[in-house]
Protein backbone atom coordinates (compact mmCIF):
# COMPACT_ATOMS: atom_id res chain seq x y z
CA UNK A 1 0.00 0.00 0.00
CA UNK A 2 2.67 2.70 1.25
CA UNK A 3 4.32 1.75 -2.54
CA UNK A 4 1.26 2.66 -4.09
CA UNK A 5 1.16 5.80 -1.98
CA UNK A 6 5.05 6.59 -3.60
CA UNK A 7 4.27 6.04 -7.13
CA UNK A 8 1.13 8.01 -7.08
CA UNK A 9 3.23 11.01 -5.20
CA UNK A 10 5.88 13.51 -6.17
CA UNK A 11 7.28 16.72 -5.62
CA UNK A 12 6.04 20.14 -7.34
CA UNK A 13 6.66 23.64 -6.74
CA UNK A 14 3.99 26.90 -6.38
CA UNK A 15 5.37 29.57 -9.37
CA UNK A 16 3.85 32.63 -10.09
CA UNK A 17 3.44 33.29 -13.69
CA UNK A 18 4.24 37.19 -14.55
CA UNK A 19 0.92 39.41 -13.83
CA UNK A 20 -0.75 36.64 -12.36
CA UNK A 21 -0.68 36.92 -8.41
CA UNK A 22 -1.88 33.38 -8.51
CA UNK A 23 0.22 30.28 -8.11
CA UNK A 24 0.34 27.21 -10.22
CA UNK A 25 1.97 23.93 -9.10
CA UNK A 26 4.98 22.44 -11.32
CA UNK A 27 7.00 19.73 -11.74
CA UNK A 28 10.53 20.89 -10.76
CA UNK A 29 12.27 18.89 -13.34
CA UNK A 30 14.97 17.99 -10.54
CA UNK A 31 15.74 21.55 -10.75
CA UNK A 32 16.53 23.09 -7.38
CA UNK A 33 14.87 26.56 -6.62
CA UNK A 34 14.36 28.74 -3.81
CA UNK A 35 11.64 31.29 -3.11
CA UNK A 36 12.80 34.07 -5.34
CA UNK A 37 14.29 32.08 -8.19
CA UNK A 38 13.39 33.23 -11.83
CA UNK A 39 12.90 30.16 -13.88
CA UNK A 40 12.00 29.40 -17.38
CA UNK A 41 8.61 27.38 -17.66
CA UNK A 42 6.33 25.41 -19.85
CA UNK A 43 2.81 27.08 -20.28
CA UNK A 44 -0.44 26.75 -22.64
CA UNK A 45 1.38 29.45 -24.97
CA UNK A 46 5.07 28.47 -25.27
CA UNK A 47 7.88 29.77 -22.47
CA UNK A 48 7.48 31.77 -20.22
CA UNK A 49 9.26 33.28 -17.55
CA UNK A 50 7.92 32.58 -13.80
CA UNK A 51 9.03 33.16 -10.14
CA UNK A 52 9.14 30.49 -7.82
CA UNK A 53 6.71 31.57 -5.07
CA UNK A 54 5.75 28.01 -2.98
CA UNK A 55 9.11 26.08 -2.20
CA UNK A 56 8.63 22.27 -2.86
CA UNK A 57 6.85 19.94 -1.37
CA UNK A 58 5.17 16.75 -2.02
CA UNK A 59 2.18 16.53 -3.93
CA UNK A 60 -0.16 14.31 -5.88
CA UNK A 61 1.52 12.79 -9.56
CA UNK A 62 -1.20 14.11 -11.66
CA UNK A 63 -3.98 17.19 -11.38
CA UNK A 64 -7.36 16.58 -12.80
CA UNK A 65 -5.84 13.77 -14.70
CA UNK A 66 -3.06 15.36 -16.53
CA UNK A 67 0.45 15.76 -15.66
CA UNK A 68 2.15 18.93 -13.98
CA UNK A 69 4.06 20.93 -16.60
CA UNK A 70 7.58 21.67 -15.75
CA UNK A 71 9.91 23.96 -14.89
CA UNK A 72 12.57 24.05 -17.75
CA UNK A 73 15.72 25.90 -16.38
CA UNK A 74 16.80 28.27 -14.32
CA UNK A 75 16.31 32.05 -15.88
CA UNK A 76 19.58 32.85 -17.48
CA UNK A 77 20.92 36.40 -18.32
CA UNK A 78 19.58 35.75 -21.50
CA UNK A 79 16.12 34.91 -20.43
CA UNK A 80 16.17 38.08 -18.48
CA UNK A 81 17.60 40.49 -21.03
CA UNK A 82 14.45 38.59 -23.32
CA UNK A 83 12.18 39.31 -20.36
CA UNK A 84 13.07 43.16 -20.16
CA UNK A 85 12.69 43.11 -23.68
CA UNK A 86 9.49 41.91 -24.46
CA UNK A 87 8.17 44.27 -21.44
CA UNK A 88 9.21 47.17 -24.03
CA UNK A 89 7.38 45.38 -26.51
CA UNK A 90 4.23 45.22 -24.44
CA UNK A 91 3.79 48.95 -23.46
CA UNK A 92 4.41 49.67 -27.14
CA UNK A 93 1.72 46.67 -28.29
CA UNK A 94 -0.37 48.23 -25.31
CA UNK A 95 -0.20 52.02 -26.51
CA UNK A 96 -0.87 51.03 -30.01
CA UNK A 97 -4.44 48.84 -29.23
CA UNK A 98 -5.21 52.43 -27.67
CA UNK A 99 -5.05 54.47 -30.56
CA UNK A 100 -6.19 51.81 -32.87
CA UNK A 101 -9.32 51.32 -30.38
CA UNK A 102 -9.78 54.66 -30.49
CA UNK A 103 -9.57 55.09 -34.76
CA UNK A 104 -12.01 52.10 -35.14
CA UNK A 105 -14.33 53.38 -32.27
CA UNK A 106 -14.55 49.86 -30.88
CA UNK A 107 -17.02 49.76 -27.51
CA UNK A 108 -14.03 47.88 -25.43
CA UNK A 109 -11.50 48.91 -22.62
CA UNK A 110 -8.08 47.53 -22.61
CA UNK A 111 -6.36 46.18 -19.39
CA UNK A 112 -2.72 44.55 -19.72
CA UNK A 113 -1.16 42.86 -22.56
CA UNK A 114 1.00 40.02 -21.73
CA UNK A 115 3.68 38.11 -24.18
CA UNK A 116 5.27 35.01 -24.14
CA UNK A 117 8.77 34.82 -23.37
CA UNK A 118 9.69 34.27 -27.37
CA UNK A 119 7.52 37.05 -28.34
CA UNK A 120 5.38 35.00 -30.63
CA UNK A 121 1.80 35.26 -28.78
CA UNK A 122 0.73 38.14 -27.07
CA UNK A 123 -2.82 38.77 -25.18
CA UNK A 124 -4.53 41.21 -24.67
CA UNK A 125 -7.50 41.46 -21.99
CA UNK A 126 -10.12 43.80 -22.11
CA UNK A 127 -13.67 44.29 -20.85
CA UNK A 128 -16.85 45.25 -22.69
CA UNK A 129 -20.59 45.71 -22.30
CA UNK A 130 -20.84 42.68 -24.56
CA UNK A 131 -19.58 41.31 -27.49
CA UNK A 132 -17.57 42.78 -29.45
CA UNK A 133 -16.05 42.44 -32.96
CA UNK A 134 -12.08 42.87 -33.19
CA UNK A 135 -11.33 41.07 -35.96
CA UNK A 136 -10.05 44.06 -37.87
CA UNK A 137 -8.22 44.85 -34.56
CA UNK A 138 -6.71 41.51 -34.26
CA UNK A 139 -5.22 42.55 -38.10
CA UNK A 140 -3.72 45.65 -37.08
CA UNK A 141 -2.03 43.78 -34.43
CA UNK A 142 -1.22 41.17 -36.30
CA UNK A 143 0.58 43.03 -39.00
CA UNK A 144 1.80 45.64 -36.57
CA UNK A 145 3.79 42.81 -34.21
CA UNK A 146 4.00 40.22 -36.40
CA UNK A 147 3.02 37.61 -34.05
CA UNK A 148 -0.10 35.52 -32.75
CA UNK A 149 -2.76 37.72 -30.82
CA UNK A 150 -5.55 36.77 -28.72
CA UNK A 151 -8.28 38.98 -27.09
CA UNK A 152 -9.30 37.67 -23.86
CA UNK A 153 -12.68 39.47 -22.19
CA UNK A 154 -12.51 39.52 -18.79
CA UNK A 155 -15.10 40.60 -15.86
CA UNK A 156 -15.32 43.05 -13.78
CA UNK A 157 -13.88 41.01 -10.82
CA UNK A 158 -10.94 40.31 -13.79
CA UNK A 159 -10.83 43.64 -13.70
CA UNK A 160 -10.03 44.55 -10.39
CA UNK A 161 -7.77 41.86 -9.98
CA UNK A 162 -5.47 43.48 -12.56
CA UNK A 163 -5.99 46.84 -11.53
CA UNK A 164 -4.84 45.86 -7.68
CA UNK A 165 -5.97 48.54 -5.10
CA UNK A 166 -6.43 48.33 -1.44
CA UNK A 167 -10.30 46.74 0.00
CA UNK A 168 -11.96 48.12 2.92
CA UNK A 169 -9.66 46.92 5.14
CA UNK A 170 -7.23 48.81 3.82
CA UNK A 171 -4.88 46.16 2.86
CA UNK A 172 -4.45 44.91 -1.14
CA UNK A 173 -7.47 43.46 -2.81
CA UNK A 174 -7.42 40.14 -1.78
CA UNK A 175 -7.90 39.17 -5.87
CA UNK A 176 -4.91 40.15 -6.51
CA UNK A 177 -2.86 39.34 -3.64
CA UNK A 178 -3.66 35.72 -2.72
CA UNK A 179 -7.02 34.23 -4.36
CA UNK A 180 -6.35 31.57 -7.16
CA UNK A 181 -9.61 31.44 -8.20
CA UNK A 182 -13.50 33.38 -7.64
CA UNK A 183 -16.21 31.53 -6.13
CA UNK A 184 -19.80 32.49 -5.93
CA UNK A 185 -20.86 35.20 -3.11
CA UNK A 186 -23.83 35.40 -2.10
CA UNK A 187 -25.80 37.80 -0.22
CA UNK A 188 -27.39 35.12 1.68
CA UNK A 189 -23.89 34.67 3.22
CA UNK A 190 -23.80 38.78 4.43
CA UNK A 191 -27.09 37.19 6.23
CA UNK A 192 -25.84 34.71 7.79
CA UNK A 193 -23.11 36.50 9.61
CA UNK A 194 -25.64 38.84 10.58
CA UNK A 195 -24.16 42.11 8.71
CA UNK A 196 -25.48 45.41 7.38
CA UNK A 197 -27.50 44.63 4.37
CA UNK A 198 -25.48 48.48 3.04
CA UNK A 199 -24.03 48.15 -0.41
CA UNK A 200 -21.53 50.16 0.47
CA UNK A 201 -20.45 48.21 3.21
CA UNK A 202 -20.30 44.81 1.71
CA UNK A 203 -19.42 45.83 -2.02
CA UNK A 204 -16.11 45.39 -3.33
CA UNK A 205 -14.03 47.64 -5.57
CA UNK A 206 -15.07 45.97 -8.73
CA UNK A 207 -18.75 46.75 -7.43
CA UNK A 208 -19.38 43.11 -6.39
CA UNK A 209 -20.21 41.65 -3.63
CA UNK A 210 -16.96 41.21 -0.93
CA UNK A 211 -15.24 37.99 -1.76
CA UNK A 212 -14.13 37.66 2.39
CA UNK A 213 -17.23 37.43 2.85
CA UNK A 214 -17.59 33.47 2.27
CA UNK A 215 -13.96 33.14 4.27
CA UNK A 216 -15.95 32.63 7.14
CA UNK A 217 -19.52 31.63 6.03
CA UNK A 218 -19.38 28.04 6.68
CA UNK A 219 -17.99 28.34 10.52
CA UNK A 220 -21.39 30.96 11.08
CA UNK A 221 -23.37 27.83 9.42
CA UNK A 222 -21.95 25.20 11.57
CA UNK A 223 -22.62 27.28 14.56
CA UNK A 224 -26.23 28.71 13.41
CA UNK A 225 -27.55 25.09 13.48
CA UNK A 226 -27.62 25.04 17.38
CA UNK A 227 -29.58 28.17 17.57
CA UNK A 228 -33.16 29.32 17.47
CA UNK A 229 -34.92 32.13 14.97
CA UNK A 230 -35.76 35.00 15.98
CA UNK A 231 -39.36 34.85 17.04
CA UNK A 232 -39.67 31.83 18.50
CA UNK A 233 -41.25 30.46 21.78
CA UNK A 234 -38.51 29.12 23.89
CA UNK A 235 -38.34 27.93 27.63
CA UNK A 236 -35.33 29.60 29.57
CA UNK A 237 -34.32 28.99 33.53
CA UNK A 238 -36.30 32.39 34.00
CA UNK A 239 -39.26 31.12 32.54
CA UNK A 240 -40.48 31.25 28.60
CA UNK A 241 -40.39 34.50 26.52
CA UNK A 242 -39.60 35.13 22.71
CA UNK A 243 -36.41 35.11 21.02
CA UNK A 244 -35.44 38.92 19.85
CA UNK A 245 -32.02 38.09 18.66
CA UNK A 246 -28.96 35.47 18.67
CA UNK A 247 -25.28 36.25 19.29
CA UNK A 248 -23.97 33.89 16.85
CA UNK A 249 -19.94 33.61 18.09
CA UNK A 250 -21.04 33.51 21.30
CA UNK A 251 -23.60 30.96 20.56
CA UNK A 252 -26.34 33.46 23.28
CA UNK A 253 -29.73 33.94 22.61
CA UNK A 254 -31.72 37.10 23.82
CA UNK A 255 -35.15 36.94 25.00
CA UNK A 256 -37.90 39.03 26.08
CA UNK A 257 -39.91 37.77 28.96
CA UNK A 258 -43.30 37.63 29.25
CA UNK A 259 -43.53 40.22 31.36
CA UNK A 260 -41.55 42.41 28.90
CA UNK A 261 -37.97 41.77 31.01
CA UNK A 262 -35.17 40.55 28.54
CA UNK A 263 -32.01 38.32 29.15
CA UNK A 264 -29.50 36.64 27.68
CA UNK A 265 -28.64 32.66 27.81
CA UNK A 266 -26.46 30.65 26.41
CA UNK A 267 -27.93 28.36 23.95
CA UNK A 268 -27.61 24.91 25.65
CA UNK A 269 -30.18 26.79 28.63
CA UNK A 270 -32.58 27.25 26.39
CA UNK A 271 -35.48 24.72 24.89
CA UNK A 272 -37.84 25.71 21.70
CA UNK A 273 -41.34 25.10 22.58
CA UNK A 274 -43.16 27.43 20.06
CA UNK A 275 -43.02 28.38 16.21
CA UNK A 276 -43.13 32.34 16.09
CA UNK A 277 -45.05 34.45 17.89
Amino acid sequence: MENNMNEKSKHCVGINLKNNSKSYDYDPNSIKLRVGDKCIVETNWGEDIGIAAISERSCCHKKKGRPYKKVLRKATKEDLRKSEYNDQRTKEAFQFCLKKIEERKIPMKLFQVNMNLEATKAKFYFSAEGRVDFRVLIKDLAQKFNMKIEMRQIGVRDEAKLMGGCGPCGLKLCCSGFLKDFEPVSIRMAKNQNLALNPMKITGVCGRLLCCLIYENDTYKELKKNLPKNGVKVETPEGEGKVISIDTLQQKVFVEMEEGKRHSFPVNEIKTIGKKC
